[in-house]
């Protein structure tokens, strides 16, 4: 509970209206203390945030479609669902941490839904491929949602079989939904790597195969 009270108070130095000012002032610290009296913010009030963990291969190719959304307050690259704390890029690359590339998403829920997120993480993936994504081969590449809540979990198993039943693919859906656990972010070269070499990334989500499937499949409705 947050409470400001502002008070400007010439007092005369006349007992009586010491004694009444007294009196005010431990009326004041008894509302404070109760809870109740002047202007009060009830913390549901406040705005707060939420994290959403996805893996979706290459993270280099996952965080700009989110970093698009309103509402997304930051998008970090990094890895989790292994063993080894603090693996570096090279030790998840050997496939050995139990690790899979993955991105972190600030949200404020009051803006943009994690079924938003959903919706984009679904559209930016190939979900039944499973030793992989596109020319990217491992289990370190291997899709997945790290819920962080029952409710992260409940909606992320309901778009998933939402998205079984569409037609949209003719293969089964192997993305898992799993328990989030720590999330170790990435070097710093990988954080924006689309905005920061721009045509390197460009030639790679063409040249892995992820540009054309998401255009064959989704059109202009990848994001």
């Amino acid at each position: 509970m947050r409470v400001g009270i502002l008070c400007s108070v010439r007092l005369r130095p006349r007992c009586v209206e010491w004694q009444a000012m007294r009196r005010v002032v431990m009326v004041l610290v008894g509302w404070l203390i109760m809870g109740v009296g002047g202007p009060v913010v009830a913390e549901d009030s406040m705005a707060r945030t939420e994290n959403a963990t996805f893996a979706g291969g290459c993270f280099w190719c996952m965080e700009g479609p989110f970093e698009q959304l309103e509402g997304v307050q930051s998008v970090m690259a990094g890895y989790t669902g292994g063993t080894k704390e603090r693996p570096t890029y090279e030790e998840v690359c050997s496939g050995t941490t139990g690790h899979a590339e993955a991105v972190q998403i600030l949200y404020d829920p009051a803006t943009v839904s994690y079924e938003r997120l959903l919706e984009v993480f679904w559209r930016n993936i190939d979900p039944t491929q499973s030793d992989g994504q596109f020319a990217d081969h491992g289990s370190q590449y291997r899709t997945a949602i790290f819920y962080h809540h029952e409710e992260q979990k409940r909606l992320a198993e309901a778009s998933r079989e939402r998205l079984a039943k569409s037609g949209t693919f003719d293969k089964p859906l192997v993305t898992e939904i799993v328990p989030a656990s720590t999330f170790y972010p990435a070097e710093d070269y990988h954080q924006d790597y689309y905005k920061k070499n721009p045509l390197r990334y460009k030639l790679y989500r063409i040249g892995s195969g992820r540009a054309g499937f998401l255009n064959k499949t989704w059109g202009e409705q990848t994001h």
